[in-house]
């Protein structure tokens, strides 16, 4: 390509927070008796939108990377520098490409130029005549650690808190080198882990010292001093007085992980890797999606190419995945919902009518409200009170909160004052006085109506007339809990998933009478605790629930008809789901899931079926459909088998498939009439964060536009053309 042909490119985007390079020549200093080995010409990447904005890697911001960079080898081969060093603003050290714009990229043809450009650019660094050195300041994903791979050396700091490939993640590769240069950098099963285990286990990112350890960087220092430290082991380096971490050890960093493709011992590695990397793809989205293949194809093939051959391979395939659907939805789930919706959530009131709360009172003291105590005291920093019927029950509840904060400080997640303090915070009694002078108290009794009614009249006779009181039902009616108190506007529905620590999800529910200020400070305290709140109507299940229970009651359903369980139980696969329906029974309990679907069977009839087969399970107290069979499958069990009946109608998977595409499409088209929520989006957010539903689906409107069940059910779609796909 010509760079007219990029400059087209970049003129595309005119509004690009452009990462600007700025260069800094640097004398390195002496080292051990020589003299400074020359001039290190130091490039700072900064989009001077201060230290809370990420850098991102746009075509105008890697055109004028390129053109600092290709200065700066004209400037290596006159001998004017004798290095050139790579660093961030504070925080950052790139976050990688700006999908933003990315998905701007309308014609395969201009996201093809998008990864030629990045390929362009970072052969520029990695041939620059001199070495290069790339000193991780902060963050450091995509693109942007795909430039510290690039560099000849790299430093890290122990403060950098995010590094990774979330390509596959995204719906990409690592494509420009990371796919070709990590696995040789450490060793092909670290460089899958990387790449495919972290990426599809939500993200998940490396600390500065874990990409230490893995070998990703040749040293480590702390923040205080990070770019000092940097630039005297660059100096070391150029020097030839090199250092391996912190300890000074001959001419040149050891990088004891790495490893040579033509070695016949790596080629079997190689493969291995790539194997096991395909059986966690399959696992986790069960190859619903193209790019997490697509990068072990990749990864596959270039075992034997060169890094130019690799380019052009990653090129062409990035240019493909931009296009697709999923790559779309997955960039509206995770910009436009995640990144930006969950920071402003739809009807929430003005934060300034929020109330403080010091004391948090917890009603209950089993597995749900144990957790929330826990995580009260350690988000929140203020006294929480756990209460039951009788002592033993109190004392387990406070031993699970005493017991957690114990593996955390063992596995170096708190620090031990901050244990103590957790554990000081969480106390129990088998009185509700201790309420009298709580903010807010929450009930996480047994999912009954008439029970949670007695609590909260209870409550009411001992709580302040300001304090908030909430319900953690996942189903019932917070107006009926409501009907009887003096205060109704005061009770909140205050919806947690399970576990309550690692579910991002918290449905506020409103209630007809439920105050502004109760809502406010409810948002206030989700905010307070890191999770991301939805504003929900007072329906039935509310939004995840009654989802999930259509759902599943649809694949019921065909089972119950005569459908194999297997064929019913994998029937959606396609969709990439985290879990399988039976499987997701089993989870939740086959008593809590037909409670619930019961209580939704009362409230819209028909479309929520009341399975007698699941009845007979649950009266036989068990707990699973599946049994693990002798072949390391998974049966019916024959005495599982001889309790149920069933239709003579069989489905295939195709038929259960679209009939469940067509349930999920009427019954969010009937949650959007009814206001359950203010728009498809905040159902998106709810199926991404409450369930764990695949950011490729774009939570799970998108997918239904995309297979045409929104127009056939509902005639028209969820979202309009071109929002979370390519039309």
């Amino acid at each position: 390509m010509s760079a007219a042909d990029f400059r087209k490119l970049a003129d595309l985007f005119p509004d690009e927070a452009v990462t600007h390079s700025t260069v800094q020549d640097i004398e390195l200093p002496a080292t051990e008796g020589h003299a400074s080995p020359g001039i290190l010409a130091l490039i700072t990447l900064d989009n001077g939108l201060g230290p809370a904005k990420p850098t991102t890697l746009g075509p105008n911001t890697l055109l004028e990377l390129g053109t600092v960079l290709e200065g700066l080898r004209e400037r290596a081969a006159a001998g004017e520098i004798a290095a050139v060093g790579v660093t961030g603003k504070p925080n950052f050290f790139v976050a990688g490409a700006d999908l933003s714009a990315v998905t701007k990229l309308q014609e395969r043809e201009h996201g093809l130029w998008m990864a030629q450009l990045g390929h362009d650019v970072y052969a520029t660094l990695a041939n620059l005549g001199v070495p290069s050195f790339a000193f991780i300041n902060g963050v450091a994903l995509g693109g942007g650690l795909e430039i510290a791979l690039q560099s000849t050396y790299r430093t890290v700091s122990t403060g950098a808190g995010a590094l990774a490939l979330p390509e596959a993640f995204l719906g990409l590769v690592p494509g420009w080198g990371g796919v070709y240069l990590l696995p040789r950098l450490i060793g092909p099963e670290n460089a899958v882990k990387v790449m495919i285990e972290n990426a599809l286990n939500n993200n998940r990112t490396l600390s500065g010292s874990e990409a230490f350890k893995l070998g990703i960087a040749d040293a480590l220092f702390e923040p205080e001093d990070f770019l000092a430290q940097s630039v005297a082991w660059a100096a070391r380096v150029v020097a030839g007085t090199a250092v391996s971490g912190t300890a000074a050890s001959g001419t040149a960093p050891e990088r004891p992980a790495a490893v040579d493709p033509a070695d016949p011992g790596v080629a079997v590695r190689w493969a291995d890797a790539v194997a096991a990397g395909r059986a966690i793809v399959e696992a986790k989205t069960s190859n619903a999606s193209p790019a997490p293949a697509e990068v072990l194809n990749i990864m596959a093939a270039n075992r034997t190419m060169t890094q130019a051959e690799s380019a052009a391979l990653e090129c062409e395939t990035l240019a493909g995945l931009m296009q697709t659907d999923e790559f779309r939805a997955t960039v509206y789930a995770f910009l436009d919902l995640v990144q930006k919706r969950a920071k402003r959530p739809a009807g929430a009131p003005g934060r300034e009518l929020a109330r403080p709360v010091t004391k948090i009172g917890v009603v209950g003291a089993g597995l749900m409200a144990s957790q929330l105590a826990l995580l009260f005291a350690r988000q929140l920093g203020v006294p929480v009170v756990l209460t039951d019927v009788d002592q033993g029950r109190v004392d387990k509840g406070v031993g699970y909160v005493h017991n957690e904060v114990d593996k955390l400080v063992a596995t170096g997640r708190l620090a031990t004052d901050a244990a103590t303090k957790a554990k000081a915070l969480v106390t129990g009694s088998v009185s509700k006085e201790p309420f009298a002078d709580a903010d807010f108290v929450i009930e996480a009794v047994f999912e009954e109506l008439s029970v949670k009614k007695q609590v909260f009249a209870e409550l009411e006779a001992i709580v302040r007339p300001d304090c908030i009181l909430a319900t953690n039902t996942s189903s019932l009616s917070v107006t009926a809990m409501a009907a009887d108190l003096r205060h109704p506007e005061r009770l909140v529905g205050f919806h947690f998933f399970n576990p309550v620590a690692v579910m991002p999800l918290l449905e506020i529910v409103r209630a007809p009478k439920s105050d502004d200020g109760v809502i406010a400070t409810a948002f206030e305290l989700a905010k307070g605790l890191k999770k991301t709140a939805v504003l929900v109507k007072d329906a039935p299940a509310f939004v995840v629930n009654r989802i999930l229970l259509r759902l599943m009651g649809e694949v019921t359903a065909a089972f119950d008809e005569g459908t194999p369980a297997d064929v019913a139980d994998t029937a959606l696969r396609p969709m990439g789901l985290p879990m399988t329906p039976f499987t997701l029974l089993a989870m939740v309990g086959l008593p809590v899931a037909q409670h619930v679907q019961e209580s939704l069977h009362v409230a819209f009839g028909d479309r929520f079926p009341v399975s007698q087969n699941l009845q007979k399970l649950v009266d036989n107290n068990i707990r699973s459909l599946w049994s693990a069979s002798g072949d390391g499958g998974q049966e019916i069990p024959a005495a599982t088998s001889a309790l149920m009946s069933f239709g003579s109608t069989p489905s295939t998977a195709e038929q259960v498939l679209r009939r469940t595409q067509d349930a999920l499409a009427e019954e969010i088209g009937l949650m959007l009439e009814e206001g359950v929520v203010a728009a498809p989006q905040d159902i998106d957010l709810c199926m991404i964060l409450g369930a764990g539903w695949p950011m490729f689906l774009g939570g799970i409107t998108p997918y239904l536009d995309r297979v045409g069940a929104s127009e056939r059910v509902n005639g028209k779609r969820f979202l309009p053309p071109g929002v979370a796909s390519r039309s």
